[in-house]
């Protein structure tokens, strides 16, 4: 994720082209952080690398995020991530190839942090994919009521093994990747870890700190049907 802080970063422009040579497979951004221009240039340089193009919603009232929705729409981003009012996002999605993960749990605040136990984010995976939901987006380590693994292994087993796990927020080392990759997650988003380098602190650009999150992931054995 081209972001930090739970907003996009300034030059995120500059910082795709700094990395594009890494032919990264899933790239995203948030709504937040630069102007609807930027954003739709972004995604276009985005998608014609090959990537798959991500956006997350981090507005938390539902007519903010039905009007993201609509502007993801919009620009043509491949996955929409995240937000509030999970009836009026699918609205605005309407008739567009976007794939839409909500958020499950109760997110509040920004930067987010999620309450809830595994009961509601389990009862929140089952409506989603009841909605016609691919899957979710589970801010498990922004978790203040439970802890992070128990609410991954809660949506693993609510989603079966169709229904697709987004881990966001806070994946911040190789070690986490793994614990979550072997609590049933499917794919993770990594942004302010590898801006601010705790990801691999003995990393010195950020190409170097991208290629150690690949490897990381190298280290997991995909589920059946990952991209």
């Amino acid at each position: 994720m081209l972001t930090r802080d739970d907003l996009t970063v300034e030059d995120c422009l500059e910082v795709f082209e700094a990395v594009r040579p890494l032919k990264l497979g899933h790239v995203g951004f948030k709504d937040l952080g630069v102007d609807f221009a930027t954003l739709r240039e972004l995604n276009r340089r985005i998608k014609e690398s090959g990537a798959v193009s991500y956006m997350e919603l981090i507005s938390l009232s539902p007519e903010e995020c039905a009007a993201s929705a609509g502007l993801a729409a919009e620009i043509g981003v491949d996955r929409l991530l995240g937000g509030a009012g999970i009836e009026a996002i699918l609205e605005a999605l309407k008739g567009s190839r976007v794939g839409y993960y909500p958020f499950v749990g109760l997110p509040e605040g920004h930067p987010t942090r999620l309450r809830g136990g595994a009961e509601a984010v389990a009862r929140h995976c089952r409506e989603a994919l009841a909605e016609g939901c691919p899957g979710v987006d589970l801010l498990a380590y922004r978790a203040v009521e439970a802890a992070p693994l128990d609410l991954v292994r809660a949506a693993r087993a609510a989603l079966g093994a169709n229904g697709r796990l987004i881990v966001a927020g806070s994946v911040n080392s190789p070690a986490t990747v793994r614990e979550i990759a072997a609590a049933g997650a499917d794919a993770f988003t990594v942004g302010s870890a590898v801006f601010d380098g705790s990801f691999s602190p003995r990393a010195g650009g950020l190409a170097a700190r991208l290629n150690d999150v690949l490897a990381a992931t190298g280290s997991v054995p995909r589920r059946p049907g990952e991209a």
